[in-house]
């Protein structure tokens, strides 16, 4: 019995832990309701500890072993609800109590049944397993298919397989007569051992998915532009490099740098509330007329670019001119009537291999001639210089 206690108390202490490390990740993750139901859910099955090591000095054995069965049973059932808010396939709370309290009464009408046999252990394990089974299924529905959450899929479907596997572990190890009897059964020793295991996979693997959540939440915010909400040079660049290795015969696609015509005086006339206004304007016109798989950035103060993956130099100028048009005819808050807004616009198609840097600064060439022409203007960037010495060889030969 002492080598059973023993696992308890360990088993007791891991669950704790586990409370303590989600209760951390909701204080730091979006993901904060999800965190702190599995911190309930450790919390709650965790008292099964208690039950069990007080059971067998009890003068109410029922009572406890009851409470052992219920207690894991609801932790299970709030994990559940935890993963449902994860991965938004939200839980039925009126149909998860049913099922508790169904599970609990079927626990109570065995009780009595002698232990060791197969029909006992069936329906002992059966709501653990469909519990698990339950809670595996809810990371399926989901849209969500990263390593970590297969992981925890997995290791969900394993622990459901358990209970099914502890059916006939029960009667071919003996898991006592009495309820009393069970933590000094070899079958104790093994399913507290296995338990402990399983609880310290599955414990690691949704706290991975959760710290996931926070590292990509991080990394997201440090890629945005706060005022725009559109990625900043940074985000802008790691999203558009792996594109440039991807490209088609005719190029990666092409690029579309633009800016606010005379944002200087529109800060200086009407206040730097008034030019935020014109930066989130000019955001949602790019957002607006680009297609859904183009990227779009704020460069900084009043510059933007545009990535637009396997598009024509001719169609990214229509595209270009759409969005000129829009925001010259735009009427944007915080300025008087009449008052209009212009952007001047550098298109360039990138070349195969060429770098982002060099397609970008032949886009800031166009940007600088429309400027000088003008301003809310459109200027094509002569193309790159591999592409011109391609299609003079071609015409040589011809």
């Amino acid at each position: 019995m002492g080598g059973a206690i023993s696992l308890l108390a360990v088993n007791f202490i891991i669950a704790q832990i586990f409370v303590v490390a989600f209760l951390i990740v909701a204080a730091k993750s979006r993901a904060k309701k999800p965190a702190i139901w599995c911190a309930a859910g450790f919390t709650v099955a965790s008292l099964s500890a208690v039950f069990e090591a007080v059971l067998p000095f009890s003068m109410v054995p029922k009572l406890f072993a009851v409470g052992a069965f219920a207690s894991v049973l609801a932790g299970f059932i709030l994990i559940r609800v935890a993963l449902g808010l994860f991965y938004q396939v939200p839980a039925r709370l009126p149909l998860l109590a049913g099922f508790f309290l169904g599970a609990v009464i079927l626990d109570l009408l065995i009780y009595d049944l002698p232990r060791g046999t197969l029909r006992h252990a069936f329906f002992y394990q059966l709501p653990f397993f469909i519990i698990q089974s339950w809670s595996a299924s809810t990371i399926i529905r989901s849209k969500r298919r990263s390593p970590a959450d297969w992981s925890l899929c997995g290791l969900l479907v394993l622990t459901s397989i358990y209970h099914l596997v502890k059916i006939y572990a029960a009667v071919a190890a003996g898991a006592g007569t009495t309820a009393a009897d069970y933590l000094g059964t070899p079958f104790a020793l093994i399913s507290q051992a296995l338990g402990a295991m399983l609880i310290v996979a599955t414990g690691i693997a949704m706290l991975s998915v959760m710290v996931k959540e926070i590292i990509d939440e991080a990394r997201a915010s440090s890629e945005l532009d706060a005022l725009s909400g559109l990625c900043n040079r940074r985000g802008f660049v790691d999203r558009v490099m792996p594109a440039l290795h991807t490209a088609g015969a005719d190029g990666p696609g092409t690029l579309i740098l633009a800016d606010l015509d005379r944002f200087k005086l529109v800060n200086d006339t009407y206040g730097h509330h008034a030019g935020d206004g014109v930066i989130r304007q000019f955001s949602r016109v790019l957002v607006e007329l680009m297609p859904s798989r183009a990227i779009a950035a704020r460069l900084g103060g009043e510059e933007f670019a545009v990535f637009l993956p396997r598009l024509g130099l001719a169609e990214t100028r229509v595209l270009a001119h759409g969005m000129r048009a829009a925001l010259a005819a735009t009427r944007i808050d915080g300025l008087p009537e009449g008052v209009k807004i212009t952007a001047s616009f550098g298109v360039a198609s990138i070349g195969p291999d060429e770098s982002l840097e060099s397609a970008m600064q032949r886009a800031d060439k166009a940007l600088y001639a429309a400027k000088a022409g003008g301003r809310n203007r459109v200027e094509c960037a002569e193309p790159p210089a591999n592409v011109a010495l391609v299609g003079s060889l071609r015409a040589g030969r011809s």
